[in-house]
């Protein structure tokens, strides 16, 4: 299947407006942010997409059991349903695919990577009055029941299996060689979910260079979360230069190159010569 392709500029800039209003707003939330990945992502997700989805996350919760009981109960209860009864998990193939990032795919495929699938988790245990949140292990994603003394993790990539504290050691070992540390479960920040789903998609794009569009909106979306790495505008020059914007791409190192040599000159200096070297190609 083709990866799905940006809308029209009109309908993008819009998208890019609401994300960012959602962003910066006192409770931004996940699922309307995740939603706009996606129609930043697909050209046919209109607004009947979203609301859709939206309802699908309202029906799944509807199917949970009243209260069921402590963390490890609500852990239990989402896996039966979610991993079970719907068959929502993943697999090595769902890192090929860009749908694998984007929660209305997520939705209607019931496969995705392990972030996706653990907002899947979250949104349905939430709307049904779980404790529940994300913990960004490194490199794998998953979902936390309950406060940190009686805390329970589940994996939704495997269907919502609940993990012994061995298995998260050996989560965190696998993806980085170094040991769990108590940090790594504490509950993660919608915005830190959101600008980790973006990475995934500059990373899924940046395997792709005939992709650099996809690299592009990802890059400008997360620009617009409150707080992000500095080094995104430069990406963002360079996106540009790439594309053939060579006049936009060279005025945007130029003003990144200003912001940096506050702090390294010579660093600075590298990125003006980029910038002349953009403007070149026009000649």
């Amino acid at each position: 299947m083709r990866a799905p392709y940006p809308p029209e500029p009109e309908r993008a800039a819009e998208v890019r407006r609401r994300f960012g209003d959602e962003a910066r707003s006192a409770r931004p939330d996940l699922a309307t942010l995740c939603l706009l990945v996606g129609a930043a992502a697909d050209g046919t997700l209109e607004e009947a997409g979203m609301d859709a989805a939206q309802m699908e996350l309202d029906r799944l919760a509807g199917q949970l059991p009243f209260a069921p009981g402590g963390p490890r109960s609500w852990a239990l209860a989402l896996a039966g349903l979610l991993g079970g009864r719907c068959g929502f998990r993943g697999g090595a193939a769902d890192y090929e695919r860009l749908e694998s990032s984007l929660l209305h795919e997520v939705l209607r495929r019931r496969r995705g990577l392990p972030i996706l699938l653990s907002v899947v988790w979250m949104e349905v245990a939430r709307r049904a009055g779980a404790h529940v949140y994300g913990v960004a292990l490194p490199g794998h994603f998953v979902v936390g029941f309950g406060p940190p003394r009686d805390q329970v993790l589940a994996d939704p990539f495997d269907g919502g299996r609940v993990l012994t504290g061995g298995d998260a050691e050996m989560l965190v070992a696998g993806a980085t060689g170094a040991s769990l540390d108590p940090s790594m479960l504490t509950p993660a920040d919608p915005l830190d979910v959101v600008l980790r789903v973006l990475n995934n998609i500059r990373a899924w794009a940046a395997a792709r260079p005939e992709r650099s569009d996809v690299a592009l909106w990802a890059v400008e979306l997360s620009l617009l979360l409150p707080s992000h790495p500095a080094r995104l505008r430069y990406e963002r020059a360079r996106l540009l230069v790439q594309r053939g914007e060579f006049l936009r791409g060279a005025a945007e190192l130029d003003a990144y190159a200003e912001l940096v040599s506050a702090v390294d000159e010579t660093a600075a200096d590298q990125v003006r010569g980029q910038a002349r070297a953009a403007r070149a190609m026009l000649n």
